[in-house]
Protein backbone atom coordinates (compact mmCIF):
# COMPACT_ATOMS: atom_id res chain seq x y z
CA UNK A 1 0.00 0.00 0.00
CA UNK A 2 2.77 2.30 0.82
CA UNK A 3 4.52 2.07 -2.74
CA UNK A 4 1.21 2.55 -4.37
CA UNK A 5 0.89 5.30 -2.32
CA UNK A 6 4.13 6.27 -3.23
CA UNK A 7 4.16 6.11 -6.66
CA UNK A 8 1.30 8.74 -6.96
CA UNK A 9 2.67 11.14 -5.15
CA UNK A 10 5.91 10.84 -6.92
CA UNK A 11 4.26 11.27 -10.09
CA UNK A 12 2.10 14.09 -8.77
CA UNK A 13 5.09 16.01 -7.41
CA UNK A 14 6.74 15.27 -10.69
CA UNK A 15 4.29 17.38 -12.91
CA UNK A 16 5.23 20.89 -14.03
CA UNK A 17 3.72 23.25 -11.86
CA UNK A 18 1.15 25.11 -13.44
CA UNK A 19 2.09 28.68 -14.70
CA UNK A 20 5.58 28.67 -13.74
CA UNK A 21 8.19 29.36 -16.37
CA UNK A 22 11.69 29.46 -15.01
CA UNK A 23 14.02 32.34 -16.65
CA UNK A 24 16.35 30.97 -18.85
CA UNK A 25 20.06 32.95 -18.23
CA UNK A 26 22.52 30.89 -20.28
CA UNK A 27 21.80 28.54 -23.39
CA UNK A 28 23.73 25.04 -23.29
CA UNK A 29 26.20 25.81 -25.83
CA UNK A 30 27.48 28.95 -23.35
CA UNK A 31 27.29 26.04 -20.14
CA UNK A 32 29.02 23.33 -21.85
CA UNK A 33 31.89 25.95 -22.70
CA UNK A 34 32.35 26.77 -19.37
CA UNK A 35 31.97 23.70 -17.37
CA UNK A 36 34.48 21.09 -15.84
CA UNK A 37 34.31 18.29 -13.91
CA UNK A 38 33.41 18.93 -10.17
CA UNK A 39 31.06 21.54 -11.16
CA UNK A 40 28.05 21.78 -9.51
CA UNK A 41 25.05 23.16 -11.75
CA UNK A 42 22.06 24.52 -9.95
CA UNK A 43 18.23 24.64 -11.22
CA UNK A 44 15.52 26.17 -10.62
CA UNK A 45 13.46 23.51 -12.04
CA UNK A 46 9.33 23.87 -13.28
CA UNK A 47 8.13 20.85 -10.93
CA UNK A 48 5.69 20.58 -7.95
CA UNK A 49 8.56 19.03 -5.77
CA UNK A 50 10.57 22.10 -6.78
CA UNK A 51 8.51 24.44 -5.62
CA UNK A 52 8.31 22.60 -2.69
CA UNK A 53 11.95 23.08 -1.83
CA UNK A 54 12.22 26.32 -3.01
CA UNK A 55 9.72 27.46 -0.54
CA UNK A 56 11.22 25.26 2.41
CA UNK A 57 14.34 26.78 1.76
CA UNK A 58 13.90 30.07 0.64
CA UNK A 59 15.51 30.00 -2.40
CA UNK A 60 15.60 30.04 -6.23
CA UNK A 61 17.31 26.90 -6.48
CA UNK A 62 15.47 23.40 -6.47
CA UNK A 63 17.80 20.93 -7.63
CA UNK A 64 21.35 20.50 -8.49
CA UNK A 65 23.78 18.43 -10.59
CA UNK A 66 27.48 17.10 -10.93
CA UNK A 67 29.29 18.28 -14.08
CA UNK A 68 31.36 15.05 -14.94
CA UNK A 69 32.37 15.42 -18.39
CA UNK A 70 32.29 12.61 -20.88
CA UNK A 71 33.42 9.77 -19.11
CA UNK A 72 33.66 6.23 -20.31
CA UNK A 73 30.77 3.60 -19.39
CA UNK A 74 28.68 6.97 -18.28
CA UNK A 75 28.94 9.16 -21.57
CA UNK A 76 26.52 6.70 -23.20
CA UNK A 77 26.27 6.16 -26.80
CA UNK A 78 23.69 9.00 -27.64
CA UNK A 79 23.27 11.75 -30.19
CA UNK A 80 24.60 14.07 -27.22
CA UNK A 81 26.57 12.81 -24.43
CA UNK A 82 25.86 12.23 -20.69
CA UNK A 83 28.01 14.96 -18.89
CA UNK A 84 25.48 15.00 -15.74
CA UNK A 85 24.70 12.62 -12.80
CA UNK A 86 21.81 14.02 -10.76
CA UNK A 87 19.16 12.15 -8.41
CA UNK A 88 15.93 12.57 -10.33
CA UNK A 89 12.34 11.88 -8.65
CA UNK A 90 11.34 9.83 -11.34
CA UNK A 91 14.42 8.08 -12.11
CA UNK A 92 16.47 8.04 -9.12
CA UNK A 93 20.50 8.69 -9.29
CA UNK A 94 20.89 8.64 -13.68
CA UNK A 95 23.20 10.64 -15.93
CA UNK A 96 21.95 12.80 -18.14
CA UNK A 97 23.30 15.10 -21.19
CA UNK A 98 23.54 18.76 -20.95
CA UNK A 99 20.72 19.48 -22.86
CA UNK A 100 18.32 18.32 -20.34
CA UNK A 101 18.06 22.22 -18.61
CA UNK A 102 17.83 24.10 -21.99
CA UNK A 103 15.64 27.22 -21.11
CA UNK A 104 16.02 26.20 -17.07
CA UNK A 105 17.43 29.07 -14.86
CA UNK A 106 20.93 27.55 -13.89
CA UNK A 107 24.04 28.75 -11.85
CA UNK A 108 27.23 26.98 -12.43
CA UNK A 109 28.95 26.51 -8.67
CA UNK A 110 32.80 25.66 -9.07
CA UNK A 111 34.45 24.32 -6.06
CA UNK A 112 37.84 26.70 -5.31
CA UNK A 113 40.90 25.09 -5.52
CA UNK A 114 39.77 21.81 -6.46
CA UNK A 115 42.67 19.33 -8.12
CA UNK A 116 42.19 16.87 -11.05
CA UNK A 117 42.73 14.01 -8.55
CA UNK A 118 39.88 15.14 -6.29
CA UNK A 119 37.80 15.62 -9.40
CA UNK A 120 37.99 12.53 -10.70
CA UNK A 121 37.59 11.13 -7.52
CA UNK A 122 33.98 12.95 -7.18
CA UNK A 123 33.41 11.53 -10.16
CA UNK A 124 34.09 8.24 -9.53
CA UNK A 125 31.75 8.49 -6.27
CA UNK A 126 28.68 9.47 -8.32
CA UNK A 127 29.10 6.71 -10.82
CA UNK A 128 29.84 4.52 -8.24
CA UNK A 129 25.94 5.44 -6.86
CA UNK A 130 24.07 5.54 -10.19
CA UNK A 131 20.96 3.35 -9.95
CA UNK A 132 19.76 4.15 -6.61
CA UNK A 133 16.62 5.12 -6.27
CA UNK A 134 15.24 9.09 -4.82
CA UNK A 135 14.67 9.32 -1.18
CA UNK A 136 11.23 10.67 -0.79
CA UNK A 137 11.40 10.34 2.87
CA UNK A 138 14.45 12.32 3.14
CA UNK A 139 12.98 15.19 0.85
CA UNK A 140 10.29 15.45 3.27
CA UNK A 141 12.50 15.22 6.31
CA UNK A 142 14.56 18.58 4.66
CA UNK A 143 11.34 20.43 3.77
CA UNK A 144 10.04 19.67 7.36
CA UNK A 145 13.57 20.78 9.04
CA UNK A 146 13.56 23.89 6.73
CA UNK A 147 10.25 25.37 6.92
CA UNK A 148 10.61 29.08 7.85
CA UNK A 149 6.62 29.39 9.42
CA UNK A 150 7.05 25.94 11.70
CA UNK A 151 8.62 26.34 15.49
CA UNK A 152 11.90 24.72 16.19
CA UNK A 153 10.31 21.76 17.80
CA UNK A 154 7.78 20.63 15.23
CA UNK A 155 10.55 20.97 12.44
CA UNK A 156 13.11 18.74 14.30
CA UNK A 157 10.49 17.20 17.00
CA UNK A 158 9.03 13.91 15.40
CA UNK A 159 9.57 12.24 11.98
CA UNK A 160 12.46 10.76 10.62
CA UNK A 161 15.64 12.66 10.78
CA UNK A 162 16.58 14.28 7.06
CA UNK A 163 20.67 13.25 7.74
CA UNK A 164 19.26 9.59 8.04
CA UNK A 165 17.96 8.58 4.70
CA UNK A 166 16.88 5.52 3.28
CA UNK A 167 20.07 3.25 2.54
CA UNK A 168 20.75 2.79 -0.88
CA UNK A 169 18.75 5.87 -2.14
CA UNK A 170 19.87 9.66 -2.33
CA UNK A 171 18.88 12.81 -3.07
CA UNK A 172 20.24 15.45 -5.54
CA UNK A 173 22.01 18.08 -3.12
CA UNK A 174 23.22 15.54 0.04
CA UNK A 175 24.62 13.02 -2.61
CA UNK A 176 26.46 15.71 -4.21
CA UNK A 177 27.71 17.00 -0.82
CA UNK A 178 28.86 13.43 0.42
CA UNK A 179 30.98 13.41 -2.53
CA UNK A 180 32.97 16.12 -2.07
CA UNK A 181 32.98 14.80 1.59
CA UNK A 182 34.57 11.62 0.37
CA UNK A 183 37.41 13.97 -0.66
CA UNK A 184 37.30 15.73 2.26
CA UNK A 185 36.47 19.37 0.44
CA UNK A 186 34.31 21.47 2.39
CA UNK A 187 30.34 22.75 1.66
CA UNK A 188 29.30 24.18 4.61
CA UNK A 189 31.12 27.06 6.08
CA UNK A 190 32.12 26.12 10.38
CA UNK A 191 30.38 26.34 12.95
CA UNK A 192 32.35 28.35 15.52
CA UNK A 193 29.69 27.23 18.44
CA UNK A 194 30.59 23.40 17.38
CA UNK A 195 33.81 23.26 15.52
CA UNK A 196 33.99 19.45 16.35
CA UNK A 197 30.82 18.39 15.08
CA UNK A 198 30.68 19.67 10.98
CA UNK A 199 27.08 19.70 9.68
CA UNK A 200 25.53 16.66 8.50
CA UNK A 201 25.83 16.37 4.80
CA UNK A 202 22.05 14.89 5.00
CA UNK A 203 20.96 18.06 5.61
CA UNK A 204 22.74 19.91 2.21
CA UNK A 205 20.08 21.80 0.02
CA UNK A 206 20.51 23.26 -3.64
CA UNK A 207 20.96 26.42 -2.16
CA UNK A 208 24.19 25.60 0.38
CA UNK A 209 26.63 25.32 -3.03
CA UNK A 210 25.21 28.62 -3.55
CA UNK A 211 25.99 30.62 -0.67
CA UNK A 212 29.03 28.56 0.15
CA UNK A 213 32.29 30.19 0.74
CA UNK A 214 34.47 27.73 -0.70
CA UNK A 215 32.64 27.70 -4.44
CA UNK A 216 32.99 30.25 -6.81
CA UNK A 217 29.81 31.77 -9.14
CA UNK A 218 30.73 31.38 -12.95
CA UNK A 219 28.62 33.32 -14.92
CA UNK A 220 28.48 33.09 -18.73
CA UNK A 221 28.74 35.89 -20.75
CA UNK A 222 26.90 37.22 -24.10
CA UNK A 223 28.32 35.13 -27.02
CA UNK A 224 27.14 38.65 -28.89
CA UNK A 225 29.06 41.63 -28.12
CA UNK A 226 27.16 43.36 -25.19
CA UNK A 227 25.97 47.10 -26.59
CA UNK A 228 24.28 48.98 -23.41
CA UNK A 229 23.04 51.49 -25.68
CA UNK A 230 21.56 49.06 -28.65
CA UNK A 231 19.19 48.10 -25.86
CA UNK A 232 15.50 49.53 -26.33
CA UNK A 233 14.31 50.42 -22.74
CA UNK A 234 11.46 52.52 -21.45
CA UNK A 235 13.09 55.44 -19.52
CA UNK A 236 11.38 55.65 -15.92
CA UNK A 237 8.94 58.81 -15.68
CA UNK A 238 10.98 59.80 -12.73
CA UNK A 239 14.55 60.40 -15.06
CA UNK A 240 12.49 61.98 -17.80
CA UNK A 241 12.84 65.67 -18.31
CA UNK A 242 9.96 67.86 -16.88
CA UNK A 243 7.51 68.45 -19.97
CA UNK A 244 9.01 65.74 -22.09
CA UNK A 245 5.87 63.96 -22.26
CA UNK A 246 4.07 67.19 -24.14
CA UNK A 247 7.02 68.25 -25.90
CA UNK A 248 6.52 64.54 -27.68
CA UNK A 249 2.82 65.56 -28.17
CA UNK A 250 3.29 68.78 -29.39
CA UNK A 251 6.27 67.06 -32.55
CA UNK A 252 3.42 64.49 -33.33
CA UNK A 253 0.57 67.06 -33.80
CA UNK A 254 2.80 69.42 -35.55
CA UNK A 255 4.40 66.71 -37.96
Amino acid sequence: MFAAIANVLVRFLSHPAARFRPLATARTEELRALLQPGDVLLVEGNTRIGALIRYATQSTWSHAALYVGEVPGVAGDGPEPNVLIEADLVRGVCAVPLSTYEGFHTRICRPAGLTRDEASRLVGFMAANLGKKYDLKRVFGLARYSLPLLPARLRRGRGPLPERGEPGKAVCSTLIAQAFQSVRYPVFPPDNSQLAAPRHSGLCVPRDFDVSPYFAIVKPVPQRRFDLCGLAHEQPDALRPAGADAQASAGVAAG
